[in-house]
């Protein structure tokens, strides 16, 4: 594991710990990584729930609710389908706070509309017994292992950014 993600994952540790939150994860086109790197510190068990990796629509819709009107309407690379996935994590799992990231690692697969590289992301928390979600697209760069780990730095990252927002308001 880099050190530009050890010390995210770290930093991360540090606030769910202080809030007293647990984590879960789904991922599609990450394949686990995330869950991987969040669960290489020792002492995760504190606060890393559960991850799913749901790389099919069908485990999507079977193991944390996505709806199958929802990935035939949008597709399984979009902003609504990441955004279902974050918060059928929550009602899945036991965790306040969850992230989801589906994608197109590459090579092949891409189109047009959604090239290689595009990975779409939700994170979700639980906020007195409603979900609150927030949802985003980017675009990487590179081979499908160097985008798989962008893709989890991002998600990181942007999770920090709003658990440290979500403390100052």
């Amino acid at each position: 594991m880099n050190s530009s993600i050890t010390s995210l994952t770290q930093q991360l540790a540090q606030i769910l710990l202080a809030k007293g939150f647990k984590i879960a994860s789904a991922e599609s086109c990450t394949g686990g990584l995330l869950a991987a790197h969040l669960t290489s510190l020792a002492g995760s068990s504190d606060w890393f729930e559960r991850g799913f990796v749901t790389y099919s629509n069908q485990a999507k819709e079977e193991s944390i609710g996505v709806p199958k009107e929802l990935i035939e309407r949008y597709g399984a690379v979009s902003e609504e389908v990441a955004r279902a996935m974050a918060e059928g994590v929550l009602n899945h799992s036991l965790a306040q706070v969850s992230v989801a990231i589906t994608g197109i690692a590459g090579p092949g697969g891409g189109s047009a509309n959604k090239p290689v590289g595009m990975v779409c992301f939700a994170w979700g928390m639980q906020v007195d017994d409603q979900i609150q979600t927030r949802s985003q697209t980017k675009q990487f760069s590179g081979d499908r292992q160097n985008i798989r780990e962008q893709a989890c730095v991002y998600a990181i990252e942007s999770l920090l950014e709003q658990l440290t927002a979500s403390e100052s308001r």
